[in-house]
């Protein structure tokens, strides 16, 4: 048993982990390489808990039993190699978590589309009235919660980096949703590595475990075909409805579980647009798993709001349509959100590139975009990327400015889309901050 606990990283999970390592006992450090949040410095001080800023006391480190790390921190980061060197074992704040509850978890991961999946899936068993908590990338520390309030289910948003320090964790219910290359900076640029690390939401499964997976998926089709899972695999897609699963037949959503059967209209979907389609596919597979009545799953699925920052229609200046989906910091996120407009688009993209391919959008926008701003400290690439496809590409490195150049450029009846296909850490600290900034600034038109 491990008796003193570093935890490396000040913010939502690492303090969440240092108040759960405490009200077990252990002997806790937090460490930061940057400066510590107010409301985070406030929360440690008041629950006793030694933390350093700034800096990381290697000396203090090394002589842990145990390291809790951010999902921030690389795992080739020159501290946490020293760690691995000297043995001394390195998980996630999830992984610490689970050693805690005896909560049914229901785990969520994907490139795309996970955290409206998880908040679907959460306003669902919210309503059909279980105890559950919200946890992950999107709500409280799941850690911060097994100590003060432990819930009966948690519905658990996964990336790969939560995924990659998890090693005894196990998901009742696994939903992965699609593999599109993402974060291959991360990965040494093999994307079979970041696959790899999606698949790990399947470690520990048994047979009374359940697998929900996006059947149209080449990568995830191809994964499955190589691999002995145990867990009862549920597919969910575009064609024929499988006997255990989702699929579209017609304008109908059907969910096939075990003697049980629901259908409803893709229209009386809340989040209209393909990919919300699938999104509801499998909140919905989750729910029937779980038992709830059919009723309350056409109800949960037709009154959800969305959201924020996730092709979130903001508002209308003079007739234009502002669209704020900072969230898409990938590719193929903002690829739904293109596909999903009809209408002229001024698109502004950029930010930090994880080795992005511009490919898969050249046809979307030779079709949908009038201008491109690029909003970004280094804009080359977009720029190479999309010359001679869009007449109008500007350069701007300022949201106010971003913002500004779009609605000279968009006419009444068009759209201003901020689908950044890239990170934010270049002039932001997080996405976000910059869908926040976006709003503001549009609110000052």
């Amino acid at each position: 048993m491990a008796s003193r606990v570093v935890v490396i990283g000040a913010g939502e999970s690492g303090v969440g982990a240092a108040i759960l390592a405490k009200k077990q006992g252990f002997e806790v450090l937090v460490t930061d390489a940057g400066k510590v949040q107010d409301k985070y410095k406030h929360v440690l001080t008041e629950s006793d808990i030694l933390y350093e800023e700034s800096k990381h006391s290697e000396e203090q480190i090394v002589n842990a039993n145990l390291v809790i790390k951010s999902p921030g921190v690389p795992d080739k980061a020159p501290l946490i190699l020293k760690l691995r060197e000297l043995e001394i074992p390195v998980i996630s704040e999830i992984e610490f978590a689970g050693r805690y509850t005896k909560a049914k978890t229901i785990c969520i991961t994907g490139s795309n589309g996970k955290t409206t999946t998880t908040m679907m899936t959460y306003h669902l068993l919210k309503e059909a009235g279980f105890n559950v908590g919200l946890a992950g990338n999107v709500g409280q520390s799941l850690a911060w919660q097994v100590a003060e309030r432990d819930f009966d289910y948690y519905v658990i948003e996964l990336s790969s980096f939560q995924l990659d320090g998890m090693y005894e964790f196990k998901a009742d219910v696994a939903v992965l949703l699609n593999i599109t290359p993402d974060h291959l900076d991360r990965y040494d640029y093999q994307l079979q590595n970041y696959v790899d690390s999606k698949f790990r939401i399947l470690q520990n499964q048994t047979e009374e475990n359940y697998f929900i997976y996006g059947a149209d998926d080449p990568i995830i089709q191809k994964e499955i075909e190589k691999r002995n899972i145990p867990a009862m695999c549920l597919p969910f897609g575009w064609t024929e409805t499988p006997e255990n699963g989702a699929g579209i037949k017609g304008e109908e959503l059907l969910i096939n579980w075990k003697q049980k059967s629901f259908n409803m209209s893709i229209f009386d979907i809340a989040l209209q647009g393909r990919h919300n389609t699938y999104n509801s596919m499998a909140a919905g597979l989750t729910g029937m798993v779980l038992n709830i009545r059919n009723e309350k799953i056409r109800e949960s699925l037709s009154d959800f709001k969305g959201v924020e920052h996730r092709l979130e229609r903001f508002l209308r200046v003079h007739g234009i349509e502002f669209i704020n989906d900072s969230k898409a910091t990938n590719v193929n996120s903002t690829w739904y959100a293109l596909e999903s407009l009809s209408k002229p688009i001024v698109w502004i993209a950029g930010g930090v590139d994880k080795g992005n391919d511009y490919d898969a959008l050249k046809d979307l926008v030779k079709d949908k975009v009038k201008a491109i701003i690029c909003l970004g400290t280094d804009n080359r690439k977009i720029m190479e990327a999309f010359v001679g496809i869009v007449p109008d590409i500007i350069e701007t490195q300022d949201m106010k400015d971003a913002v500004r150049s779009a609605y000279y450029l968009a006419k009444d009846g068009e759209t201003v889309l901020l689908s950044p296909a890239c990170a934010s850490f270049d002039l932001f600290d997080n996405y976000e901050d910059r869908g926040r900034q976006f709003k503001m600034a549009v609110r000052e038109l």
